[in-house]
Formats: structure tokens, sequence, C-alpha cells
């Protein structure tokens, strides 16, 4: 019989190690080589109040250099007493925000960060519709490009519902769904995970890991059709864990479970698109970033970025080591900003990394800020 102690080590061990051993490791594809960037160490500042440290940093979205949004799992207890190798994030501990669910508090779930790492706005006002979640609530912070209001979208995974926020946080505007209330019609959701943007003002939801498929909104945000569905074959889903938008039509969907990303375009009907092409060959694709001619998805086992062109030939791949003080567990969302600043929120760690180019770093090799209708 393992004694308390180490009984104890094992579970905080196997916390950690479980959701990176749950995906089967995939060798990469194509050129491999290093990260074009260098990790500003430390940047994101602490701000919790004592006893307290970042949740998982489940979405992120840079509307500006000096403006990044941050959406977290709501705050994680520390120890106490707070052990001496503490240095800002649970992940220094060694601990596992995802996994430690008792520890987690609903407060700070949506904030902003300033140029140097510094928190800019919290928007506290909202943590209430956090609260009382039994799973990890807030998944993704998006703004539509080809919105002038600059409207702050937020999905909850766990209440089944997508929060639109004014600018500035001060009104919410809309939620979409019902709270603690899945469907599948055309005004509910299980489970959503991403929405994205199209041109003429369409919306597109990713109604994610109980529907498996995308729905299409008009610019109103009335329900127009869908697509995808459970399964393995063309264009279908095991769980679609981001979407995004590039040229030519298309429209890139993260199949998580499904280990690949399903291609498809727009029609001339506003209603439908037409499946593609499927790009297989990762284990559990996270996020994803469209430029004009190529994307980026981070994967995990190996986490990696990794670039593609539209044809999915691997064009570049670099991986994340786990080794702190600058490693990941998770590279569960990833944003540039327009001054080609990277950021990565760790949904495991818990905490926000820059990251800068290196002088000198082949511009094919950086991510640029996503692709826009011009």
């Amino acid at each position: 019989m393992l004694k308390p102690f180490v009984a104890g080590v094992f579970l905080i061990v196997a916390a950690v190690l479980a959701p990176v051993m749950r995906a089967q490791s995939a060798p990469p594809e194509g050129p491999v080589g290093p990260s074009p960037y260098d990790i500003i160490r430390g940047w994101q500042k602490p701000f919790a109040g004592p006893g307290y440290a970042f949740g998982g940093n489940s979405g992120v979205f840079a509307e500006s250099p000096d403006r990044i949004f941050i959406a977290q799992r709501g705050e994680f207890r520390l120890p106490d007493p707070v052990p001496a190798e503490f240095s800002g994030f649970a992940g220094s501990l060694k601990m596992n925000v995802l996994n430690l669910v008792d520890r987690r508090e609903w407060r700070n779930c949506l904030y902003t960060l300033d140029r140097n790492g510094q928190v800019k706005e919290r928007w506290t006002q909202w943590d209430r519709l956090c609260e009382g979640s039994s799973g990890p609530g807030p998944h993704r912070i998006r703004i539509s490009p080809y919105d002038k209001e600059r409207r702050v979208w937020v999905i909850n995974e766990t209440f089944h519902t997508i929060y639109i926020f004014s600018n500035d946080g001060s009104k919410l505007l809309k939620t979409l769904g019902e709270k603690n209330v899945p469907g599948s019609d055309a005004t509910h959701f299980a489970k959503p995970q991403d929405v994205a943007f199209l041109p003429d003002g369409r919306v597109l939801i990713a109604d994610g890991l109980d529907n498996h498929r995308v729905m299409i909104m008009d610019r109103e945000l009335n329900y127009l059709g869908e697509f995808g569905g459970n399964g393995k074959g063309p264009g279908q889903f095991s769980g679609v864990h981001a979407v995004a938008v590039g040229p030519g039509n298309r429209i890139f969907a993260l199949d998580r479970s499904g280990g690949r990303i399903n291609v498809f375009k727009t029609t001339a009907d506003p209603k439908k698109v037409e499946f593609e092409a499927a790009f297989p060959g990762f284990t559990l694709p996270l996020d994803i970033i469209v430029n004009d001619d190529s994307l980026w998805i981070t994967d995990l086992k190996p986490l990696r970025f990794v670039k593609l062109d539209f044809t999915g030939t691997h064009l570049y791949t670099w991986l994340v080591p786990p080794d702190l003080p600058d490693g990941y567990l998770e590279v569960h969302a990833f944003s540039v900003d327009s001054a080609g600043n990277l950021y990565g929120g760790d949904n495991q760690y818990g905490r926000t990394q820059k990251f800068v180019p290196k002088k000198g770093a082949d511009p094919k090799q950086l991510i640029r800020a996503p692709w826009v209708a011009r």
C-alpha cells in the first residue's frame, strides 16, 4: 500500500501527465526546425490575490499590441503555505490547473493585458456568468475583423452559451443558447467551442464536442444552416474544436478527436458549403490561424506549431518543449498582433506567454495576423 504522501505525489504527477498521455504520438511530417521566436520570460505579471494564481488560459485574442484579451477558467487556489519555488503560475509547482478542478474559483474570468503583460482591465462584473460551472467554462474569445463596433465574443462550453459584449465590457449585448440547456436545434448548442466570421457578415459557430457541427448564422444571428455531423466520413467530425476562414471562400475546421483539418468552401447558397478536403495526421489539433497563403495550427503530442499550405502539405513544424521556466503543456489558444508578436495560452500550466520574432528569422516561418478580406 502506498503511504499517503507518496500516493499524493503520484496523483499530482498523474494529473499533470494525463492530458498529454491521452494522445498517441504522431511524428511530424515535412521540415522540422527550431522555433523562430524568443519567449519573453515572465511576461504575464501575476495580479491575483494572496494564495491564488492564474487558471487555465483557454482563450487569447490580441486586439492590438497593447490590448490582449484573455479568457481564463477562473483562478487557481495554491497550497497553503505557498511553496518557495512558486514563480507566479501554478505550473511552476508542477500543478495542472486543468485537472485539479477542486482548486478552481470563478474569479477574473475575463481580462486584458498591455504590451508588458500587466493587467489592464478586469471584467469582474461578468464573473457571475461563469459561477456555478461544474466544467471548464470559457473556451474561446474572438472579435470579428468586419465589426466596426469590435464586439467581444466569449464561448462558454460548459453552459452551452455564447456571450457578446460591448468592446469596453460595460454591456452584455446578447446571449446565444440557453444556460445549462444543451440542444441540437437552431437556437441551442451542446458544448460550443469557437466562432468565426465570413466577410459578408455571416457567422460560423463550432458547436463542437457534442453536436459535431458548424452552424451558419446570418448577420442578425438567425440560423441559416449547418454542416458536419458525427463520424469519420468526408466533412464529418469527432469534435469541432476551432474554426477559421481564409481566402478563396475556404473554411477550415479542426476535428480535435479525429486528428484532422476539414476544409470546406462557401457556395452561392448562403445556407450551404461544400466539403473540399481533409488534412489528416494530427493527434489533437487545438487552434488555428489562417494567413493569405497558408495556415498554422497547434497540435498535441508532440506539442507543436505546424504550417500547411492549402493543399495540406506540411511546410514547417517547430516543437514546443514542456520544460520550465518557458515550456508549455498545451497551447490551447494562440493569437498574433499587428506587430507580429505571438501569444500562446496554456490551459494546463496556467498562463499566457508572449513570443517575439528572433532577429533574422525567416519570414516564412513566422505566423502572421489572421487573413482578412479587403
